[in-house]
């Protein structure tokens, strides 16, 4: 059995930025247009949003994004993305290589150090060629690649099975890439869902250590676990068949394909299964949630996190012990955990623990329980 360290983290976030305020004022407008034609025909009409509801339903203040402009426009309202030619870099493989390059630099790797790629995302750009195996040419790694997804549990799900792949012997370097353009496949003419999420990518280089050798600053994976429970709370229904069920399947109809949420039935659920997975996995080892330094948890949410680590501690934790990004970035899905993870790590101590964990569609979660060498 091989120790099995992340030795390197890479975090790439677009620059273009929306505020609350932003959304909110594009929204209202094409409600204003929309309730025209709604009054008009007899339908009920739409309701408008607003930044404080906003920030109590989920914490979000403002969110990065891969291309604004298109998002802001009422008559439009999805990201405007032009297509690419066959022989070009795909614009998610762009992204996975970008955040691919800074985790290979942390890890002071070379691509060609790299016998697997792992591209698992929430949504992936499209079927096949993998956008691993395009990273993987772009790169210059060797071995093989492929992609994997599970919802916002996708990086925790991938990174269980790098770890276990390396410490089985089967590969020596795993790089797992989460590249989150999930702006592309968002409703945001959708009151209850137009807010949340953010576009970010990230990647974690996971390794073996040969023995007696030493690596500090960096951290020992002890256990991964995943689990999953069937639920169509989060779900989106746009995939291979969806022409199929069109009158015309040459000109489909996204209403009702693009994602969906029941958002109080997710908090309620998720937070007691995310509470019981985490005590749980804890207990496994001999360990309680007071024994963990710090926690990185999906970003999603601001109360359900809160409400989580309340349960397992019996009171309120702060920042420090369970960081958030997701204030200025929204939800980035599999991204989340590993930027907070990213970002507030420098100051643990050797010997120190902490628990990354991601929780969503499925439902799913995914866990980690590190040791800072």
């Amino acid at each position: 059995m091989h120790r099995v360290i992340i030795s390197g983290i890479g975090v790439e976030i677009p620059g273009p930025k929306i505020t609350n305020e932003e959304l909110v004022a594009s929204f209202n407008a094409w409600v204003d247009m929309e309730n025209v034609r709604r009054s008009v025909s007899g339908e009920t009409l739409l309701q408008k949003s607003d930044s404080a509801f906003i920030v109590h339903a989920s914490g979000v203040q403002t969110r990065h994004v891969i291309e604004r402009e298109g998002i802001l426009d009422p008559t439009r309202m999805a990201p405007r993305i032009p297509a690419r030619p066959d022989d070009a870099l795909s614009l998610q493989a762009e992204f996975g290589v970008a955040s691919a390059r800074k985790a290979l630099d942390h890890a002071g790797l070379q691509p060609s150090d790299i016998d697997l790629v792992i591209c698992s995302a929430s949504h992936h750009q499209r079927p096949y060629p993998a956008i691993a195996i395009e990273m993987q040419q772009a790169l210059g790694t060797k071995g093989a690649g492929f992609d994997m997804g599970l919802g916002c549990s996708s990086a925790a799900a991938a990174l269980h099975i790098a770890v276990n792949l390396v410490r089985a012997g089967a590969h020596k370097r795993v790089l797992v890439t989460t590249p989150e353009i999930i702006t592309g496949h968002l409703n945001f003419r959708d009151r209850q869902t137009h807010f949340i999420f953010g576009d970010a990518s990230v990647s974690m280089v996971v390794e073996g250590l040969d023995q007696g050798e030493k690596r500090p600053g960096r951290f020992q994976v002890l256990d991964t676990r995943t689990w999953t429970q069937m639920s169509n709370n989060i779900r989106t229904n746009l995939g291979y068949h969806t022409r199929t069920a069109q009158d015309d399947p040459y000109m489909i109809n996204l209403e009702g394909n693009l994602i969906k949420q029941v958002g109080n039935k997710v908090f309620k659920e998720v937070t007691v299964a995310g509470h019981k997975f985490i005590v749980e996995f804890l207990a496994e080892h001999g360990l309680t949630p007071q024994g963990i330094r710090r926690f990185w948890l999906h970003q999603a949410n601001a109360r359900m996190n809160a409400m989580i680590l309340k349960l397992a501690f019996g009171h309120e934790v702060d920042h420090d012990r369970a960081p958030m990004v997701l204030e200025r970035l929204g939800n980035t899905a599999g991204a989340g955990a590993i930027i907070a993870l990213s970002e507030n790590h420098a100051d643990m101590k050797p010997g120190d623990y902490g628990l990354l964990c991601a929780f969503g569609a499925g439902y799913s979660i995914g866990g980690a329980l590190l040791r800072m060498l």
